[in-house]
This record gives structure tokens, C-alpha cells and sequence, in this order.
């Protein structure tokens, strides 16, 4: 199975590199990992709504670009549905199962997903009511995808 998991901004902090790049190894026993960071836009202290909008559009575009036709498409977004791991394990398992060879996950900016991203999902995908920088989240998903396959395989976990 492929993975793909398309991020707004780069990853400055030396601790969430090393950590990406542990669990991307990790991952290697189980899929095909794809990492795309896409450009973030910078946002001005006080920007209005609108402001915001068009930042999340422009990042948006972005995003879209880089999606696969073939993919299946997975937004992490607060409004999305929430699962324990073994069900997040169960949903990627009934993916793969079905045919589905190629899953995008998308993490979005400081400002969270445009809805033309959201609108191109097909599942929303939500970790927490929290919200947690986008830098970290990049590290709990590829937690979750490799915790996943360690159910998916009947290997132990922690639980």
C-alpha cells in the first residue's frame, strides 16, 4: 500500500525530524511512504476572516495539486470523525482490502484546511476536539498509520 501524507509548512525542529524520520522507517516494513510539505503562507497577526480564507485557499491550491487522482483521500480536520486506534487500524485495513492501494492523508496550516480540500475528502479525520501544531500532528499520524499496521499484523502494540 502507498501512503502519502501531504503537509502544509516544513519541519524546523530538530526533534520532530528525527521523529518523522524514525517512524517513516518504521513504516518502511509496511508501505510505501510518500512525504510532500507543501508551502505555507505567512499570516499577519490580526488578519481578518477573509484574510485567513485566502490564505487557506492559497495553501488549498497547493494541497490539490499534489493529490493523486487514483488516491483516496483522508483531510485531518477537527469536525472529523474520531477513532481509537483499532478502529483507525480497521478503517485503513477495510481501504486496502477494498482495492484501495493508495491513501492521502492531508494535514493542513496554522489555519487549518480550505474547504476545497475538505470537499475533495473522502473522509474527515479528526484526532481531537484539541488542536495540536501542525508540525506535531505530522508526528502523531505517522504514530497512528505505523501503530495501524502493527494491529493490521497481529504484532504487539502498546496499548
Amino acid at each position: 500500500m502507498k501512503i502519502t501524507i501531504i503537509s502544509v509548512g516544513k519541519i524546523k525542529e530538530k526533534f520532530f525530524v528525527d521523529a518523522i524520520e524514525e517512524y517513516s522507517k518504521r513504516l518502511s516494513k509496511y508501505c510505501n511512504l510518500n512525504i510532500i510539505e507543501v508551502k505555507d503562507e505567512k499570516t499577519k497577526e490580526n488578519a481578518s476572516s477573509n484574510e485567513e480564507d485566502i490564505i487557506k485557499e492559497t495553501e488549498g491550491k497547493r494541497i490539490i495539486e499534489k493529490i493523486s487522482n487514483s488516491s483516496k483521500v483522508i483531510a485531518l480536520a477537527i469536525e472529523g470523525k474520531q477513532f481509537d486506534s483499532i478502529e483507525l487500524a480497521k478503517e485503513i485495513e477495510n481501504y486496502r482490502v477494498s482495492g484501495v492501494s493508495d491513501l492521502t492523508f492531508i494535514i493542513g496550516g496554522s489555519l487549518g484546511l480550505h474547504k476545497s480540500v475538505l470537499d475533495k475528502a473522502d473522509m474527515k479525520l479528526s484526532f481531537s476536539k484539541m488542536t495540536f501544531p501542525h508540525q506535531l500532528m505530522r508526528v502523531i499520524l505517522l504514530e497512528q498509520i505505523y501503530r495501524s499496521f502493527r494491529i493490521i499484523n497481529n504484532e504487539p502494540y502498546h496499548k
